[in-house]
């Protein structure tokens, strides 16, 4: 963990400049952006492909491994933030709808409904 936590907006506006340097703004079309998001989630997925579920729970205790899920989740995050930049999606309040959606949708078992 970093001992300076950053908000996703100065996370979004650094990955922004970092690209923009780079002259790559037009690259980094919703189409592109989507698949380079996919692309990033399948090298995570490609890291536990053929662990055991036991496997799989100890993958953060080897330190190559464990290098290796953070790198992949920092791609997956960066690529979903400049997607959500570039399409004015706020991803905070997104998810916070669609968790509000689910709770909804799937009610606690035994709860009773409003």
């Amino acid at each position: 963990m970093t001992d300076h936590p950053q908000d996703l907006a100065a996370l979004q506006r650094r990955l922004a400049e970092f690209a923009a340097a780079r002259r790559w703004q037009p690259y980094h079309t919703p189409k592109n952006l989507a698949a380079a998001l996919s692309v990033e989630a399948a090298e995570l997925v490609e890291i536990f492909q053929w662990l055991t579920p036991e496997q799989s729970a100890r993958v953060m205790t080897d330190p190559e491994t464990a290098h290796r899920v953070r790198d992949e989740v920092a791609d997956v995050l960066a690529y979903l933030l400049q997607f959500c930049e570039v399409l004015g999606v706020d991803p905070l309040s997104a998810l916070e709808a669609k968790i509000e959606r689910n709770e909804l949708r799937f009610p606690v078992p035994g709860e009773p409904e409003d």
